[in-house]
């Protein structure tokens, strides 16, 4: 079966790379390029809303990022926290709805507490699902995931539904298009299980440079690709 042209993307997740690079580029400290990273999520969310996507995931801090120099791992957290504060507001207002995915151990109680927070405040939003990805790593939540079925069923095999049960988000949908900016062409353990059949997109634009403009062409060219089902080696 082919199909040519994509529908539109339910849910859209990007891979927010490239705030070094641009801070770099700039002679900043690489803080002043996350602080422009927020700028860009915020348009990007404002046009994900008005396209009419229903989801949008950002992987905003990964298992490995705390490798990262100390000093730069306690700027995002501060970035998070004051993001968090100013936002969340605006976020209800806009009927947009924060859900948090990756693991909670090892966060900042107050951070965990705003992302508490922010969930409940905005559960009965009914537009735009943001899900920022912080302490996320998708090998880690496949980990996650088995390890709680194990406690729950100890024998017997486990089906895909089973495992699905258990993710971060179960009810989530998988991501139709996955994004990633700066030029780099991997996914770094993001939605692992998730990508399985997602399409990818690949842009040079730094993150802090992402806009409205930048995610119009990432869904033209989305909605310009034909998409074969079957075997591996139809034509």
């Amino acid at each position: 079966m082919t199909g040519k042209g994509l529908p539109d993307p339910f849910h859209v997740a990007v891979i927010m790379d490239g705030n070094g690079r641009w801070a770099k580029k700039r002679f900043l400290p690489r803080l002043l390029g996350h602080r422009a990273g927020i700028k860009a999520l915020e348009r990007t969310v404002a046009a994900a809303a008005d396209m009419g996507i229903t989801h949008l995931s950002v992987y905003a801090f990964s298992t490995e990022n705390w490798t990262r120099p100390q000093k730069e791992v306690t700027g995002l957290m501060s970035i998070f926290r004051h993001s968090l504060r100013k936002k969340i507001e605006e976020l209800r207002r806009e009927n947009v709805r924060l859900r948090f995915a990756g693991a909670r151990e090892g966060l900042p109680p107050d951070v965990l507490e705003l992302m508490n927070e922010s969930e409940e405040l905005t559960a009965g939003n009914t537009g735009l699902t943001l899900v920022p990805c912080l302490n996320y790593g998708g090998r880690r939540e496949i980990l996650d995931a088995v390890n709680s079925l194990l406690r729950g069923k100890p024998k017997g095999s486990v089906t895909e539904r089973e495992l699905r049960d258990h993710l971060y988000i179960s009810d989530l949908p998988d991501p139709d298009l996955i994004i990633r900016t700066s030029g780099e062409k991997r996914l770094s353990n993001f939605w692992i299980w998730q990508s399985a059949y997602s399409e990818l997109y690949f842009t040079d634009t730094l993150w802090p440079d992402f806009g409205r403009k930048e995610l119009e062409e990432a869904l033209s060219n989305y909605k310009d690709r034909e998409r074969r089902y079957g075997t591996i080696g139809n034509n």
